[in-house]
């Protein structure tokens, strides 16, 4: 019986990509899997329910309307039970282009925000009162290395992602005195389905790997160990953390 059994997980954008592979890893650990992706992820949830004896289900929503949100976690609260685990996955990152800042479409900018940000937020606000009913619960907002760093034409991406720290530690004061511990992790780049899907993307990955510490391609499974840790009883005495699985490209 794995670490997570009898838990039930969250995991926005987890029909495809990186979202899959965290679902899978939580599933392994004897989570039960409510996914919530703009995608169809049906085939995702019965793949899950089959290869890990877990209960597995798929909503398609937009994590940036409210509504649709908050319908989602009613409806996870009453066919699943209520959720343990949040993982803020879902944002756009490999599909946009690379332009200089003032060549970005003030348009897209705000979407990228609406989903990145505003979904993360959207999401706590209404996944957390299940949290706060039990007096625990995780939640995991997915980062990046880039908020440290800066990335070259990716403003709005890394922008996004720079606020997802500031909304972590706001969240782990205000929900720490309900037992609910809320931390980020920060991947480096990691050559995931979606990035391989959008080649412009690996186009700096040798300038990357130099970078690190540990100079070699990073790939999905290297952030499973950090995800059960956070999402275990493991890091119960660990909150408003972000931890950093780049390498070594940055030191926080």
């Amino acid at each position: 019986m794995g670490v997570l059994a009898g838990t039930v997980a969250v995991v926005t954008g987890g029909a495809h990509s990186l979202g899959r592979t965290f679902c899978e890893a939580l599933a392994v650990e004897g989570a039960d899997i409510a996914i919530a992706d703009i995608r169809d992820g049906r085939d995702t949830a019965a793949e899950l329910a089959r290869r890990f004896e877990v209960r597995a289900r798929s909503w398609q929503v937009d994590v940036s309307d409210e509504a649709a949100v908050a319908r989602f976690a009613a409806e996870v609260g009453q066919t699943l039970g209520p959720a343990g685990i949040l993982v803020n996955n879902a944002a756009l990152f490999a599909e946009l282009p690379s332009l200089p800042f003032h060549d970005f479409p003030a348009d897209l900018w705000d979407r990228v925000m609406a989903v990145n940000v505003k979904g993360a937020f959207l999401m706590a606000k209404h996944v957390a009162p299940m949290m706060i009913d039990r007096g625990r619960g995780k939640i995991i907002n997915i980062g990046s290395g880039t908020a440290y760093k800066g990335m070259i034409e990716m403003a709005a991406y890394v922008t996004s992602k720079a606020a997802i720290l500031g909304l972590t530690r706001c969240l782990a004061r205000e929900l720490g005195r309900h037992g609910v511990n809320v931390n980020t992790l920060a991947p480096g780049l990691i050559e995931s389905p979606s990035v391989l899907e959008h080649p412009h993307n690996l186009a700096p990955s040798e300038a990357v790997i130099r970078s690190r510490a540990l100079q070699r391609r990073g790939v999905p499974s290297d952030l499973l160990g950090a995800l059960v840790f956070l999402a275990s009883p493991a890091s119960d005495f660990v909150t408003g953390q972000t931890l950093a699985v780049d390498g070594g490209s940055i030191t926080l």
